[in-house]
């Protein structure tokens, strides 16, 4: 198994270590000191070493930061962890917030009316950050000061720096490779007036250069650092002993390697204008080279938007990664319809399916921990299973089941919300109408220049109109064989970032009832070029190809609830379900198979 169901948390421990803390903070000179849900690559998902937050708070969750002053710990959560929070830390110790509607910086003035000396680790935050809690600080007396991490000062068994392996990724798949890419983007530096650019996004490195890695679990990843410079050459600040000669070889001339202790003098000895991404990269790195002298601008990492908009031969890699997971899928929901209600647990949903997706010989890992939410644990939007809250599948359920597969030739996500026996009128008329949203999110057309926030409302309409919604965007974006989480690409009202072809981003909207049932139905799709109407007076739109063949549980669908043209995508999307997977799978789940995908 790749999923653990223990619980990584102490809540009881917080009390205790914010104790300490403040202990540490008296004797450090500051009033207070920010923890965030960071590792030193601004990585979702972090190493046992850095995930600080949960180790002091007992929250889990992957977005979320504390504040600690002498008399209240605020824990910043947004939507998607409002109630999983409450559950995790002690309550009479640690408050939650909801974020982002209270910032750090009114907080902070709330809570420090007559100012204060705020303190923070420079290789966690990025100079956008700091910058914004800043800007909201200016008219209070309250100060930010970079320090060393005090969390690290009061964890005496903190565990070690990941050392995983790195191995290549076929240049077949990548349809690119890291000579092309680097050169490349080395002229777009050079267009852009820049000797170098600062590379601290463990994905955009393994992107480049056409590696994998694994510090991380879930996300195959290198901890590592890069400088790019213009002429193409890149230096690689990474452990020794992640490198096999075969990697060092793959690498080649134009890739110098040295130790991550050597990153800060190498900033220090650049020359010309160095682009530093102010969203991803540690502040830590602009102190640098200040303090060196060295001109520096402001700049997106340049792997990013070439790394979204995926090459020919990844998108064929990854559509028959997620056939291959559709058929595991398939096979499991077999499985699950022959279990009577009440026989079978969360832990036994998640442990089948894992099980499911190695039977395919292909499964590298988990792209994430499956979630597998049953009556209220549903509504948790983020909900993880572990031994103490695992709980029996119950007549009148929904179960939300969202989970993935890393595979080498692509990353897969999915969520389907499947009954248990019987479920209530009120669950199903909410179900059909996340599905609406998701339909008409699958069936858009736009013109090319619009982003995820011009999307997003698309697929809360049909909830909107009965005064719900949920708190969580429409959807992000994915790699290929790399991070589940992706960006810049997102569909979500906060995205500015055009969507373009090769863009893979998930259609996810949901439904979540505090206390009673969650629902989210989740594909993955592609960003194309929309075939040209004859009824249209421009071309050139855009629309989304589905990646994922999974069929929608029926049972819970409302049919007179769905228009004409939303029943006929479904039908259509079920027909090809039906086509595509039906060669892949044993005699049983095609029975199922057949079942599941007859026509409204």
């Amino acid at each position: 198994m790749f999923q653990s169901f223990d619980e990584s948390a102490s809540p009881e421990q917080g009390p205790p270590r914010l104790a300490a803390l403040r202990d540490v903070m008296g004797a450090h000179g500051v009033t207070g000191f920010m923890v965030p849900r960071a590792d030193a690559h601004q990585g979702e998902y972090v190493a046992p070493r850095d995930d600080r937050l949960a180790w002091l708070t007992g929250f889990t969750g992957s977005a979320g930061f504390c504040i600690v002053l002498p008399h209240v710990a605020g824990v910043f959560v947004d939507g998607r962890y409002r109630v999983q929070v409450k559950s995790q830390v002690a309550t009479d110790h640690f408050t939650p917030v909801d974020w982002p509607e209270t910032s750090p910086a009114a907080w902070l003035q709330e809570h420090l009316p007559k100012g204060g000396t705020v303190g923070f680790d420079p290789w966690l935050y990025t100079p956008d950050q700091i910058s914004a809690i800043q800007e909201g600080l200016k008219e209070s007396a309250i100060t930010l000061r970079p320090t060393e991490n005090l969390i690290d000062a009061i964890w005496p068994d903190q565990p070690g720096v990941p050392m995983g392996a790195i191995r290549i990724y076929p240049e077949d798949l990548a349809g690119e490779s890291h000579h092309d890419k680097r050169r490349r983007l080395a002229a777009a530096l050079r267009n852009a007036g820049h000797a170098a650019a600062v590379i601290t996004l463990p994905d955009s490195i393994a992107w480049l250069l056409n590696i994998r890695g694994s510090d991380i679990p879930r996300n195959p990843i290198p901890h590592a650092f890069a400088v790019l410079h213009d002429d193409a050459h890149l230096t690689l600040f990474v452990d020794a002993e992640k490198l096999s000669d075969e990697i060092r070889t793959h690498l080649g001339d134009e890739v110098t390697i040295r130790p991550p202790h050597a990153f800060g003098p190498g900033l220090r000895s650049l020359t010309g204008t160095v682009r530093v991404d102010h969203a991803s990269a540690p502040l830590w790195v602009l102190h640098q080279l200040d303090e060196a002298n060295v001109t520096h601008a402001k700049g997106d990492d340049p792997c990013v938007l070439p790394k979204a908009c995926k090459t020919k031969a990844e998108i064929a890699a990854t559509r028959e990664a997620h056939l291959r997971d559709a058929a595991a899928m398939c096979e499991f929901l077999t499985w699950f319809d022959e279990q009577a209600p009440g026989s079978i647990t969360e832990i036994d949903v998640a442990t089948k399916l894992e099980e499911c997706r190695q039977a395919t010989g292909k499964l590298l890992d988990i792209s994430f921990d499956t979630i597998a939410g049953s009556g209220p644990n549903g509504a948790l939007a983020h909900y993880r299973v572990n031994r103490q809250s695992n709980r029996t599948l119950q007549a009148g359920d929904l179960l939300v089941l969202d989970s993935g597969g890393q595979y080498l030739d692509g990353t897969t996500d999915i969520t389907r919300t499947l009954p248990v026996g019987e479920v209530g009128q009120d669950e199903r008329t909410a179900f059909t109408r996340v599905l609406q949203g998701m339909i008409a999110m699958s069936r858009a057309r736009w013109p090319r220049g619009l982003a995820g926030r011009d999307l997003d409302a698309i697929a809360r309409y049909p909830l909107w109109l009965a005064d719900q919604d949920y708190g969580h965007g429409t959807g992000h974006g994915i790699g290929v064989h790399l991070c589940v989480h992706e960006g810049p690409q997102r569909l979500s009202k906060t995205s500015t970032v055009p969507l373009q072809e090769g863009m893979i981003v998930s259609n996810e909207p949901g439904y979540y009832r505090e206390g009673a049932f969650g629902i989210r139905i989740e594909n993955i799709v592609v960003v194309q070029e929309a075939e040209a109407l004859p009824t249209g007076d421009a071309h050139g739109k855009l629309c989304f190809e589905t990646l994922n063949y999974v069929p929608i549980d029926r049972r819970l669908i409302l049919p007179e609830m769905l228009s004409q043209g939303e029943r006929d995508w479904l039908n259509a999307y079920h027909a090809l379900c039906r086509d595509k997977i039906s060669p892949r799978i044993t005699g049983p789940a095609r029975l199922w198979l057949d079942q599941a995908t007859k026509p409204l």
